[in-house]
């Protein structure tokens, strides 16, 4: 299911929320250009609709007016807004272990649009030009990264990565986001100097095999790496074919057969792809790998080097994880809570006769939209306060947050544990960290729009996560009401 809301609803940097320092702000100009120009949403897929907006951006044909371009282009850009955050958050998790920064600390760098200066590109696509209310423009003097994400995206390739995708790898390619890892020793390293700087700890964490083929590993290369660093060869480059036939000879010795130098280098690359894996949750991930005749980065290794269609496998399995896990966990907690709020009122001498009809109440509320003033009556309740105590939806959303979170954190552990990634007991501040990230994900993802359809008043649209699997778990439990 789409979120259409994303086109018109940009996450921007607030300086009134000191707990997040973002906030989502609704464009009202994007919502009206948006609904004007689709009449028909639900069976669009969601790269038409992008395709289209981009097409009224780029369109240089003077029937299309400045104006109409920038909305258009608003509109995308509200949309990238979402997974450059992400990509904060993700970067800040990833380096969370001591280190002296936070993911807010990121946002200037990148969530910089003010979701309110209307943008269009110039005739070679390169430049941004601000449009003025007279509809002319004149050259950016602060460009967005939002519109820089949304210009270098191939919105015409059936084979390219989504936008989503593209605006979260962009944004881990960032500039100005490497040059502040680098204040703080964060290193882009490649899988030889990841293998050569291998140490005891990390060794304890691999298989025999991949143990023995790093030893192996040092025992020559480390050996050569030193006649080169003495020649001012500071990268380290590729074993060459006399090495890998050396490690070859060594490994034979150790009952480790490997046929051919090809499969040694493929298994040597395997190695460092656990070593990374090893460095993430250590905190210590790095992005891209450096090239010092290039003098450039270039994708991880561990990212797909012919093809960037998507993210890396593993990543993609993880955030699959991720959000298969988050709906579980949300059902769980929906279930226990309002059982714990049925038994609890079950067993009160006061609202014994109201546990039965508990799941109907919200059923009306939810299901229905109707306010507690009226749920009160149908509920045989004296009262819309009485109905506010008993039903209390601020109270149980607030309830269903904590045993989400829980049950996620529960969950993530337990994948960590299966992986071996983690050691029993954990420290308290790697708990305490891993926990204020899951509750920003919660939030991101279900309760912040839960919390604010119930504080919107009479028109609210409880078309949230959170009041879907409410609706869903009513109507499977919902009892007729014995008088």
């Amino acid at each position: 299911m789409k979120t259409l809301s994303r086109y018109w609803k940009i996450c921007r940097i607030s300086l009134n929320n000191e707990k997040t320092r973002y906030e989502y702000f609704l464009v009202s100009t994007a919502q009206k250009f948006f609904n004007q120009i689709f009449s028909s949403l639900c069976n669009s897929p969601e790269k038409d609709i992008q395709t289209t907006l981009n097409d009224y951006f780029n369109c240089n044909n003077s029937s299309v007016a400045k104006i109409d371009r920038s909305i258009a282009g608003l509109c995308l850009r509200c949309y990238v807004s979402y997974p450059i955050l992400k990509a904060c958050q993700k970067i800040d998790y990833l380096f969370a272990g001591a280190k002296q920064f936070t993911y807010e600390d990121l946002l200037p760098f990148v969530l910089n649009d003010d979701g309110k200066t209307l943008i269009v590109l110039d005739k070679n696509n390169k430049n941004q030009l601000m449009v003025t209310d007279k509809g002319q423009t004149i050259t950016a003097t602060y460009p967005f990264f939002t519109v820089d994400v949304v210009r270098t995206y191939q919105f015409d390739s059936r084979t390219s990565m989504s936008l989503d995708n593209w605006a979260y790898l962009q944004t881990k390619q960032n500039r100005e986001i490497k040059n502040f890892l680098s204040e703080f020793g964060f290193q882009h390293l490649s899988d030889w100097a990841l293998l050569n700087r291998a140490r005891l700890l990390q060794l304890e964490s691999l298989s025999t095999r991949s143990s023995h083929l790093i030893k192996v590993f040092h025992s020559v290369y480390r050996r050569d790496r030193v006649k080169q660093q003495h020649k001012g060869v500071r990268r380290c480059p590729d074993p060459n074919e006399a090495q890998l036939q050396e490690m070859l000879v060594y490994l034979q010795k150790q009952n480790i057969i490997i046929k051919t130098t090809v499969e040694l280098l493929k298994e040597l690359k395997q190695v460092a792809k656990q070593l990374r894996q090893y460095d993430i949750w250590s905190y210590r991930e790095p992005l891209e790998s450096y090239d010092l005749d290039t003098d450039s980065y270039t994708l991880r290794a561990d990212l797909p080097n012919n093809s960037l269609n998507e993210l890396d496998l593993e990543e993609r399995e993880v955030l699959e994880f991720l959000q298969t896990s988050l709906v579980l966990a949300l059902r769980e907690g929906i279930e226990q809570e309002i059982s714990n709020r049925i038994t609890k009122l079950a067993k009160s001498q006061k609202y014994a006769l109201f546990a039965q009809k508990f799941i109907f109440g919200l059923q009306l509320y939810y299901c229905q939209g109707m306010s507690l003033s009226k749920i009160a009556p149908q509920l045989g309740m004296t009262s819309w306060d009485q109905a506010r105590r008993i039903l209390n939806p601020g109270d149980l959303l607030s309830k269903v947050r904590t045993l989400t979170t829980q049950k996620l954190l529960d969950k993530i552990l337990d994948l960590m544990k299966s992986k071996g990634l983690t050691k029993v007991p954990l420290k308290p501040d790697y708990l305490k960290t891993l926990l204020k990230r899951i509750e920003a994900f919660v939030d991101e993802e279900i309760f912040q729009e839960a919390a604010a359809e119930i504080k919107a008043g009479k028109n609210r649209s409880l078309d949230s996560l959170y009041a879907q699997q409410l609706r869903i778990y009513s109507k499977q439990k919902a009892k007729p009401i014995k008088e």
